[in-house]
C-alpha cells in the first residue's frame, strides 16, 4: 500500500502491520488513515514504543508507537521468553491494573499470554494500586509482576510497568535482557495465542489483609489515643479508593471525608484536565470540601496510588499545598526522629533520594548520623539499593520530589497508602504538640536552612519534539554555561558521561551511577539547577534548587519571600 507525504521506512512498518494478525476493524482503521490522516499514522508508526523509566507507556491508539492489545501482547511475550530462560521454576507473575482506559483489557491480554507460555499468573480481581503489586510479587514469591497504569499522566496515555523478584521495577541485567527479548518478538505474528486459563487464578481480598496487617506495625503513635484529625481524601478517580480509607481508619482516622465526585474510578478523570496531585487543580474539589468542613488535612492519590499530594489548613483557616520535597523532608524528619526516641534507629540506617530531591533530606539525616545515598530520578534505583543493601545495612526512608515515598523494606516502590497514613500520623503528633506541619517545616528551615526546590516542565511532543529535546540536550552538553544570574558555575556533573568537572580547578570525578541523559549545574552559592527528558512522558524538565541561611534573623515571611523571589530570577533560565 502507498500513500503520499509518509516517510518509506513508516511506511514500510505500517504496510508490515497490515500483513499481521489484527482484527479487521483496526486493519481498516490504518486503511482510512493511509487516505485521510497520513500525520497521525505517521505519529503512530514512527518508531516502536520503548521501554522508559520501568516499561511502557504512551497513548492509546492502532500502531507500532502506542499502546494497545498488540503492544501489550508482543511485550508480554518478550517477558515470557526472559522469564522462561533466565528465572527458577516455579513461574508465577502477579498483575494489576488501574482506573484507565483498556487497563483491565490490558491486563487480561497479559495474563493470556503468559499463561499460553505456561506461566501460572495471579490477577486482581478488580483495580488495585501500584504498592500493592509490588507488595503481592514478594508476598506470593512470584517470578515477576505487571502492573497497567500510565501513573498521573493524563487520560489518553496507558502503561505497562514490569517488576522483578523482589519487588522493584526492572532494573539492569533484567530491564535489558526483557527489552532484548521483547525485540526478538518484533512482531504479532510471534505472540503465542493459546492461553491457558487454568493457570489464571483471581486474587481477592487476601493480599489486601496481608499488606494492612503489615501496615498497622508501622505505627509510632499509640493505637489507643484518640485520632482527632478532620482529613478530606480524593482518589482523583483512581486506584487509592479501595485501600486508602481502609488504611486510615485501621490507624484509628475515623473523622474521614471522601471528595465523592472523584471517589468513582473513571479512566476519563472527569472532574480534572490531569489527575496528578502536583497540579493545583486537580486538588480544587478537595480544597473546596476541606474549607466547607474545616478539615485539618488534605490527601489526594493519583490514578495507581503511589504518590500522594497533602494540603494542610494554616493560620488564616485557608490552605496550603506542600510540594514532594517538603513532604519527603517531613517524613524524613518524623521517621527518625521517632525511630530515635523508641531506640529503634539501627546504627547502619540510611536513606534514599534522588539526585533532584531536596538535600534538606540530607541535611537532617546527618544530624541523626544516618547515610544518606543519592541516586538518579526513578524509584526503581531506590528498590534496587534496598535489596543490594539488604542484610548489611537497615532501610528507613527514601524519596523523590515528584510526591513518592516510602518508609518500609516489604514494598518496593513508592507507596501513597503508607504516606498517607504517615502524613496523617505526622498532622496528629504536630497537633499533640501544640504546632501544625508549618511549624515544623519552619524549625527544619531555620535549623538546616531555608531550602526551596521548584521545576519546569517543556512539552515536546511527536517527530519534531524528540529531535527539539535531543538537540537542546546536545547544546547544553557541549556549551554549558558559566554563569548563570550573575553567579558563577563551579561543578557541572554529566551523568550520561559519567563525569563531574570541577571548574575552579578544572578537575575531574568519576560518576559512580547508570548512565543517564542528566546534566547538572552547581552554581557558587550552592544553588543547583538539573535538566533531563522526561522518561514517561514527552516533556524536557527542569529542577531548580536554592538553600539560603537566615543569618539576618528575619521572619519566616520574610525568609520565604526573599528565596521565592530567588526562585523566581533562577526559573527564567528555562526560557527557551
Amino acid at each position: 500500500m502507498e500513500a503520499k507525504n509518509i516517510d518509506s521506512k513508516i511506511l514500510e512498518k505500517i504496510n508490515n502491520w497490515l500483513t499481521q494478525p489484527i482484527d479487521e476493524e483496526d486493519k481498516q482503521w490504518i486503511l482510512e488513515n493511509l487516505e485521510n490522516n497520513p500525520k497521525e499514522l505517521e505519529e503512530a508508526f514512527y518508531q516502536d514504543l520503548e521501554f522508559g523509566t520501568g516499561g511502557l507507556r504512551g497513548i492509546i491508539g492502532i500502531g507500532s508507537n502506542r499502546m494497545n492489545k498488540y503492544t501489550v501482547s508482543i511485550a508480554t511475550q518478550g517477558l515470557a521468553n526472559y522469564i522462561l530462560q533466565n528465572a527458577n521454576k516455579p513461574f508465577k507473575v502477579v498483575i494489576a491494573y488501574d482506573s484507565r482506559n483498556m487497563s483491565k483489557d490490558f491486563a487480561k491480554i497479559s495474563a493470556e499470554v503468559l499463561s499460553a507460555n505456561d506461566i501460572e499468573v495471579f490477577v486482581f480481581s478488580e483495580l488495585r494500586p501500584t504498592p500493592l503489586l509490588s507488595f503481592a510479587v514478594r508476598h506470593l514469591q512470584a517470578t515477576a509482576g505487571i502492573v497497567i497504569t500510565a501513573s498521573h499522566n493524563p487520560k489518553q496515555y496507558n502503561g505497562y510497568k514490569v517488576y522483578w523478584s523482589d519487588g522493584g521495577q526492572l532494573v539492569p541485567p533484567q530491564d535489558k535482557g526483557v527489552i532484548d527479548e521483547v525485540k526478538k518478538v518484533g512482531e504479532y505474528s510471534n505472540v503465542k495465542k493459546n492461553y491457558n486459563e487454568s493457570l489464571i487464578h483471581i486474587i481477592n481480598n487476601e493480599i489486601d489483609n496481608a499488606y494492612l496487617d503489615q501496615l498497622n506495625n508501622l505505627q509510632f503513635l499509640s493505637h489507643v489515643y484518640p485520632k482527632s484529625q478532620i482529613i478530606v481524601y480524593t482518589p482523583l478517580h483512581g486506584t487509592g479508593v479501595t485501600l486508602v480509607p481502609k488504611a486510615l481508619r485501621a490507624w484509628g482516622f475515623d473523622n474521614l471525608h471522601l471528595v465523592e465526585e472523584q471517589s468513582t474510578p473513571d479512566g476519563n478523570f472527569p472532574t480534572t484536565k490531569s489527575p496528578n496531585p502536583e497540579e493545583k487543580a486537580a486538588m480544587e474539589l478537595a480544597l473546596n470540601k476541606a474549607k466547607q468542613i474545616n478539615a485539618d488535612l488534605i490527601l489526594a492519590t493519583d490514578p495507581d496510588a503511589d504518590r500522594v499530594g497533602t494540603g494542610i489548613k494554616i493560620a488564616n483557616g485557608d490552605y496550603q499545598l506542600l510540594n514532594g520535597n517538603q513532604i519527603a523532608a517531613l517524613l524524613t524528619y518524623y521517621n527518625l526522629e521517632m525511630r530515635k526516641s523508641l531506640n529503634a534507629l539501627p546504627s547502619n540506617s540510611f536513606i534514599v533520594k534522588t539526585i533532584v530531591t531536596t538535600e534538606l533530606m540530607h541535611k537532617i539525616a546527618d544530624d541523626y548520623n544516618v547515610k544518606t545515598y543519592d541516586l538518579l530520578t526513578g524509584f526503581k534505583y531506590i528498590a534496587e539499593l534496598i535489596r543490594l543493601k539488604e542484610g548489611k545495612e537497615k532501610f528507613i526512608c527514601g524519596g523523590e520530589e515528584s510526591y513518592g515515598f516510602l518508609s518500609a523494606d516489604w514494598v518496593r516502590d513508592k507507596d501513597a497508602i503508607m504516606t498517607s497514613c504517615q502524613i496523617a500520623e505526622l498532622q496528629q503528633f504536630a497537633a499533640i504538640n501544640g504546632k501544625t506541619l508549618i511549624d515544623i517545616l519552619q524549625m527544619l528551615y531555620e535549623k538546616y536552612g531555608y531550602y526551596l526546590e521548584d521545576q519546569k516542565s517543556i512539552s515536546m511532543s511527536g517527530i519534531e519534539g524528540m529531535e527539539n529535546m535531543k538537540k537542546l540536550m546536545e547544546n547544553y552538553r557541549n556549551n554549558p554555561p558559566t554563569f548563570i544570574n550573575d553567579i558563577p558555575v563551579v561543578k557541572i556533573l554529566d551523568y550520561q558521561l559519567s563525569i563531574a568537572k570541577n571548574l575552579q580547578n578544572n578537575s575531574v570525578e568519576s560518576i559512580n551511577l547508570p548512565k543517564s541523559n542528566v546534566l547538572q549545574f552547581i552554581l557558587e552559592n550552592d544553588t543547583k539547577i538539573t535538566i533531563r527528558p522526561s522518561g514517561t512522558e514527552p516533556k524536557i524538565k527542569f529542577y531548580f534548587a536554592i538553600v539560603k541561611k537566615n543569618n539576618n534573623n528575619l521572619s519566616f515571611d520574610e525568609m520565604w519571600i526573599k528565596v521565592s523571589n530567588e526562585m523566581e530570577k533562577l526559573k527564567s533560565f528555562a526560557n527557551i
